[in-house]
């Protein structure tokens, strides 16, 4: 299973990105997907998740407000919708996948993309 994520970049505080978690060669449909980042000498981090299934979503509370995760099934990608950045966003971060429930615990998940990068600055 090998996960893609895309999309950051430096964006000025206030600021929009949109990140993308992409699949070759199997469905995401099957699996929980979660984001999760790692600022600079900080652990790992949940900050949203989306089920298989019934699509169940949750989001730490941290970014509540201003991230929305979401699925587009034909293109076999799941996105996540940064708006109004702040600088204690940026991070590094990453898409994961597991056949379990929506939980933002990083032992959950098994399959990791290898991370995008998103700095936020004026």
């Amino acid at each position: 299973v090998q996960l893609q994520a895309s999309g950051g970049g430096l964006v000025q505080p206030g600021g929009s990105l949109r990140l993308s978690c992409a699949a070759s060669r199997f469905t995401l449909d099957i699996f929980t997907i979660a984001w999760f980042r790692q600022a600079p000498g900080k652990e790992r981090e949940g900050v949203s998740c989306i089920s298989s299934g019934d699509g169940t979503i949750n989001y730490a509370d941290s970014v509540k407000g201003r991230f929305t995760i979401s699925r587009d099934y034909a293109k076999n990608t799941v996105y996540l919708q940064i708006n109004g950045l702040k600088s204690e966003d940026t991070a590094v971060y990453f898409c994961a996948a597991n056949r379990g429930s929506c939980r933002l615990a990083r032992p959950n998940y098994v399959y990791w993309g290898q991370g995008t990068e998103v700095t936020v600055s004026s």
